[in-house]
């Protein structure tokens, strides 16, 4: 059996602004589980990126170790990429977005990968406002070891195996409001018209922007007993509204018809158009966030789209005003400036 995709492509294919096809936005076969919603994933971000028009060489997508962590595979062919180990996948995000700030940098993690070995550098990329399009591809279990509950899994959900999760489970979106995240959203993989518009939004976003996708394992965690289940997720997924990102360069058309509305302008020109269910649901307030986001655990329900965004924000680049250019064309006279600036250099610390 061939897991690669025929070369050849209709020459009727629509194009973009920037003159790709979809397909030019794809990878490999997927060799995941049949079902499994991180394949629905890799579809959002292929489609997202086509729409947004994003040339596929100006994108670098970075993962660690899990089912997740092979999706970077089966998603933009024809970017850069890099899989590494388990739980460090923003430390080398953060070292090639310090050389190069010209790429958009997608970042693929698990609930194990991101909540448990990795959760310290998860931490610190929010701290250090890293801008990046941070994936969680949340199952509640380790699926490449046989569907061991995982940190996110919930108190009281129950395995495959019929085994009790007697530990509460690490909320990665509370967590995240708490300290300070900039771009806080939460999915489904099977609700592609939500999913779409937020990773959109996430790659116009100036800043770290947190992406959490409930994604049901269908082999080991999709069980009567879990709170990860398409049944669960489906039967309690509530959203806080109905989300549309317009880019720059097309006119505004978006209607929307009862309930409250508000529109947020990003750094780029670009607009998020948000039609709120909740009218008390204020998504430029952090405060208002964490408190839906506590009333929802409450009821048991589990709260989609997007939770709070900061427009206003600065990431790493802007808070250490680092050069502009890329490092790998700084020249010469640039890197090595001659004695005389060394000389001032030294008397500024004297």
């Amino acid at each position: 059996m061939s897991y690669i995709r025929p070369v050849f492509r209709h020459p009727g294919l629509p194009k973009n602004a920037v003159g790709f096809t979809r397909a030019d936005y794809e990878g490999a076969i997927s060799t995941l589980c049949a079902g499994c919603g991180h394949d629905s994933i890799s579809g959002s971000i292929i489609q997202a990126c086509y729409e947004l028009s994003v040339e596929p060489h100006k994108i670098a997508k970075v993962s660690g170790i899990g089912c997740s962590s092979k999706t970077p595979t089966y998603f933009l062919g024809n970017s850069h990429g890099f899989n590494s180990v388990h739980g460090r996948m923003p430390s080398v995000t953060s070292g090639a977005y310090l050389a190069n700030r010209d790429l958009k940098y997608i970042g693929i993690s698990g609930d194990g990968d991101t909540a448990s070995i990795g959760m310290g550098q998860f931490v610190h990329a929010i701290r250090r406002n890293l801008n990046m399009v941070y994936i969680v591809m949340n199952n509640g279990c380790y699926g490449l070891t046989k569907g061991q509950e995982s940190a996110t899994a919930d108190i009281g959900s129950v395995t495959k195996k019929g085994e009790e999760t007697k530990y509460p489970g690490i909320d990665l979106v509370g967590l995240a409001l708490e300290l300070n995240a900039t771009f806080v959203a939460r999915s489904f993989s099977g609700d592609k018209t939500q999913l779409i518009p937020l990773i959109k939004a996430a790659l116009s976003h100036p800043g770290f922007a947190l992406l959490d996708v409930i994604s049901p394992c269908v082999t080991f965690n999709n069980n009567k007993g879990s709170t990860k289940s398409y049944e669960y997720v489906r039967e309690y997924m509530k959203a806080t509204g109905m989300v549309d990102f317009v880019p720059e360069e097309e006119e505004i058309t978006v209607e929307y018809g009862e309930g409250e509305s508000t529109t947020i302008e990003l750094h780029d020109g670009s607009t998020l158009q948000l039609s709120k269910l909740n009218p008390n649901w204020d998504p430029s307030n952090r405060q208002s966030a964490l408190q839906r986001i506590q009333e929802a655990k409450m009821m048991g329900d589990i709260l989609t789209g997007l939770i709070y965004i900061d427009p206003e924000t600065k990431d790493l680049h802007d808070m250490m005003g680092t050069v502009e250019t890329p490092l790998n064309q700084l020249r010469e006279d640039v890197l090595n400036p001659g004695m005389a600036a060394l000389e001032k250099i030294n008397q500024s610390f004297r």
